[in-house]
């Protein structure tokens, strides 16, 4: 079983920072893709950034230029940088990751349990 596993959610003010972890454990071959994608109260999931194996990332135009996502590949950790955190971003924020449990096999796509990020004004 492959299991991702979020670290680094919290409560921070307006213009602060926090850096959210999520480390794959598990039956893994290879990851492809990994992301993190956020979810506020009432509305629905969203995507937030996502980086390949070889490091080509994308994000969200809510969170260009403020966020930075990253990967260690030995750790098969992705990490998200937030900078200068708005009362918007507050979501439960939720690792992603497409991972080959073995090779030659089918990828399967993988959720984190989620981490609350909360911004006050």
């Amino acid at each position: 079983q492959v299991q991702l596993v979020e670290s680094g959610g919290g409560l921070v003010q307006t213009g602060g920072s926090l850096r959210l972890s999520c480390a794959a454990s598990g039956n893994i071959f290879s990851i492809n893709v990994m992301g993190w994608y956020r979810q506020a109260p009432g509305k629905q999931r969203e995507l937030v950034a996502t980086i390949t194996s070889g490091g080509y990332t994308n994000y969200a135009d809510s969170v260009k230029g403020r966020f930075t996502i990253s990967r260690d590949n030995a750790k098969n950790t992705v990490y998200l940088q937030m900078n200068s955190l708005k009362p918007e971003d507050t979501a439960v924020y939720y690792c992603n990751a497409d991972i080959r449990p073995l090779p030659g096999r089918l990828t399967y796509n993988y959720w984190g349990q989620g981490t609350q990020v909360t911004v006050s004004s």
